[in-house]
């Protein structure tokens, strides 16, 4: 699946949140929504990448599927998760940025 550099959810994630439109935030409305759709899109995308590599394994151990798409799968589904972990830990970081702010 080829995906174009300036159609992807973070793209348009950054649009919405700058302003500049797009099809999640016509005039600004809306950019918690894309924000929340961004995230929750992202998530999915992990957990059906581990899903692939589970399938990959299983398919592996049967004789189905050859080692390098095995290996191949199994990188894609730890980079998913380690991106997942990363974006995370920079949320819980923001938080505790915010909470420490005084008022």
């Amino acid at each position: 699946m080829m995906i174009s550099p300036n159609n992807t959810p973070a793209v348009a994630a950054y649009r919405a949140t700058a302003g500049l439109g797009g099809p999640e935030a016509p005039g600004g409305a809306g950019i918690g929504e894309g924000f929340e759709a961004v995230l929750g899109q992202v998530m999915q995308q992990a957990v059906g990448k581990a899903r692939a590599a589970d399938h990959a394994t299983q398919a592996g151990l049967t004789g189905q599927m050859g080692t390098t798409e095995v290996v191949m799968a199994v990188g894609r589904a730890e980079l998913a998760l380690q991106t997942a972990v990363a974006v995370r830990d920079r949320m819980v970081t923001a938080y505790q940025d915010v909470m420490r702010m005084a008022v």
